[in-house]
């Protein structure tokens, strides 16, 4: 012990307690390095020697495996620094400054507390007092170098780990249905249920188009999923219990089922409250991506159209014109269907007509959210049957063969300019090599030489990577130039298409899929009209104008010329001859119904039409009781003489029941029948002569 360090312990220090703080970071580190824990806590005897007795010294190593980056989790050092705080502790012993903290907050914090409270700190180079500032000026140099020193550690071990993620090597967890050979090559699962049910996950999410559908089928069937369990005694062990719909996801987003290695696609860092927080970066952000590095369950082209139909069903995203996966029932722009008015995305709304779903698209997301009624709804038959034209009329072979010719030449052009920016890499690589030989050579004694040339070598360095990144960023964006054999295929679907879109036993979720093959979005606009706007695929847009469908009432309102005919029929004929007259000529209602004579009738009250006994009366045809006493006879006598043929009269109504024409008028008395019947002789009884 030196005189300078028996100077700084006074009678005050040693009146409080000494707190011996011992920590290593990891439990590999307290099992394998026995000899740094034995060095620290050989720091009781410098305490010892100091003046503090046996009894007054306090060790505090709960911290043991843990490291010293931050104070979140290191209850025992929490507990020291209430200690000091409290000014019951005289002295702070730790091996160094790095058994305390990596952290200069942290760090700096302990200080500033034992100057308040004139605690004394000790290492093994010797004795701080942290009021006096050359002792807290060297306490905070070593402090800034403890977490430098923690920073190259890190930044070794993740060169290491980039450099042989670079070459594919790096071993990382692998998901289930995938294992590590004995010679570190990525295999499929050797278990044939754990192989076989990863399989179904992505034949099922093949046929249905969505993850929850995926899920239900394995409910509906029954089926477990495997799951690898990751920690605890069963670490590495396979169970089996329901698959989820994130389990789904995970797989469905996994480059490592697609044959591909993938490094960098999460960034995690600590947030102020101290946790951790993971965050999904975009693919382009990936540090390393090596498709076809092992074999897989899917190939990565298929890999890429699970990723954008997972898009286009994320309905979570806060983007209306995002497509929802094709669906039952018979709409064909569920989930494509866009707000003419306020841009949103439209929701479909089924009803039943004559027997068969018909879909309406409505508006309601301001319904839902704020109560209002929506904005407003388009019938979908006329709708969706325009769509249909119009898809059958673009599916030809000479559009087809002319959309192939662009491809071609639009995949030509992207050979082009995948040419260019492979030799941009070239050039960048040459220059980052040149700048490298510059640095290389020039004499590390001349600093402001060397400066100037690693800056120069490191910005070339980061414009290769960028030149690389766009390389990989823009590789198979622009597409593919089919050969002849597929180039045939696709020209005979052409001739295919309109019998198989027409086709009754075609199921209408394929249907949607046709159509979201070829269009983007429809917008739809209700006015005078329905104003269609198709956006394609390929950016080509179309209007279409509908005329405004008819309201229900409209719908259920038999034609006019049918009601005109009605009116014109009803002047010669009862209600039932009419109808038999109407259903002869093949007219039908609007359910499409043959005519009877209580329709006629509900037809003629229903538009105000005159019935048969009206206009007869308005011709002045008489009933019979009328005619008998203007004759002087019983009504059953006028009707026997209208049996007899010797009355005209007029059939009004089914039952039957006549009116009759007054004799001497219009239509006088038929005395054809004279012959055959001779002129009854008027009897008191018949009230006198006719």
């Amino acid at each position: 012990m030196n005189r300078s360090e028996h100077e700084k312990v006074t009678a005050g220090h040693l009146g409080r307690l000494a707190y011996l703080y011992v920590r290593q970071s990891s439990l590999h580190q307290v099992l394998e390095h026995t000899e740094s824990a034995a060095r620290q806590y050989a720091l009781r005897e410098r305490a010892v020697a100091l003046g503090w007795p046996p009894e007054d010294i306090v060790v505090i190593d709960e911290d043991q495996g843990r490291s010293g980056a931050s104070a979140t989790d290191r209850a025992g050092f929490q507990t020291l620094v209430a200690e000091v705080g409290m000014g019951k502790v005289g002295i702070v012993l730790g091996l160094e400054v790095s058994r305390l903290a990596r952290n200069n907050s942290d760090w700096h914090r302990l200080l500033e507390i034992c100057a308040l409270t004139g605690t004394l700190i000790l290492d093994e180079d010797g004795v701080y007092d942290p009021a006096g500032f050359n002792d807290r000026l060297l306490l905070g140099l070593k402090g800034t170098m403890s977490e430098a020193e923690l920073h190259v550690l890190k930044a070794r071990l993740r060169g290491g780990i980039l450099s042989k993620a670079r070459r594919g090597e790096l071993k990382l967890p692998l998901p289930v249905g995938l294992r590590y050979r004995d010679d570190g090559r990525v295999v499929l699962e050797p278990d044939l249920q754990v192989r076989e049910a990863v399989r179904l996950v992505f034949e099922t999410f093949r046929r249905t188009g969505s993850a929850s559908a995926t899920v239900r089928a394995f409910r509906e069937q029954g089926l477990a999923f495997p799951h690898r369990v990751w920690s605890g005694p069963h670490r590495g062990e396979v169970i089996w219990r329901e698959l989820e719909h994130s389990r789904v996801l995970d797989l469905l987003h996994h480059p490592a089922y697609a044959g591909a290695f993938v490094f960098g696609r999460r960034r995690t860092h600590r947030t102020a409250d101290g946790t951790w927080h993971v965050a999904e970066l975009p693919r382009e952000r990936w540090y390393v991506l090596l498709p076809g590095a092992h074999e897989g369950y899917i190939s990565w082209d298929e890999y890429e159209l699970n990723q954008r139909r997972l898009g286009e069903n994320a309905l979570t995203r806060g983007e209306d014109r995002f497509h929802t996966p094709p669906r039952e029932g018979p709409a064909l722009l569920q989930g494509i269907a866009v707000c003419g008015r306020c841009g949103e995305r439209m929701g479909v709304r089924y009803h039943q007509r004559s027997g068969r779903l018909v879909p309406d698209y409505v508006c309601r997301r301001r319904t839902i959210q704020r109560g209002v009624s929506p904005c407003q709804l388009v019938p979908g038959g006329a709708v969706d049957a325009a769509i249909g034209e119009v898809l059958v009329a673009m599916v030809t072979p000479k559009s087809l063969e002319l959309a192939l010719a662009v491809r071609a030449e639009v995949a030509a052009r992207a050979e082009e300019v995948e040419r260019l920016r492979r030799q941009q890499v070239e050039r960048a690589r040459y220059e980052a090599d040149l700048a490298q030989r510059r640095y290389l050579r020039v004499d590390p004694d001349n600093r402001l030489v060397a400066d100037v040339l690693e800056a120069e070598w490191n910005a070339k360095l980061r414009a290769l990577a960028e030149a690389r990144e766009g390389v990989e960023r823009h590789r198979g964006a622009d597409g593919y130039r089919p050969d002849e054999e597929v180039r045939d295929e696709i020209l005979a679907l052409a001739t295919d298409f309109p019998r198989l879109w027409g086709d009754p036993r075609t199921p209408d979720r394929e249907r949607k899929r046709m159509v979201r093959l070829l269009i983007e979005d429809v917008t739809l606009l209700k006015g005078e009209g329905i104003a269609l706007h198709v956006r394609f695929g390929g950016g080509a847009t179309r209007t279409l104008t509908l005329p405004r469908p008819k309201s229900a009432s409209e719908l259920r309102r038999t034609d006019r010329a049918i009601i005109g005919e009605i009116d014109r029929l009803l002047e010669d004929y009862t209600d039932g001859e009419v109808a038999e007259l109407l259903n002869g000529r093949g007219a039908r209602s609007y359910e499409g119904r043959a005519f009877d004579g209580k329709l006629i009738g509900q037809l003629r009250s229903g538009h105000g039409l005159a019935d048969r006994y009206t206009r007869l009366r308005a011709r002045g045809l008489l009933e019979a009781e009328e005619l008998a006493r203007s004759l002087g006879v019983c009504a059953d006598t006028v009707k026997r003489w209208r049996r007899l043929g010797l009355l005209a009269a007029e059939r009004y109504d089914d039952n039957p029941r006549y009116l009759y024409h007054a004799p001497g008028g219009s239509a006088p008395v038929k005395w054809k029948h004279k012959a055959r019947h001779p002129e009854p002789v008027p009897s008191k009884a018949d009230g006198g002569a006719i």
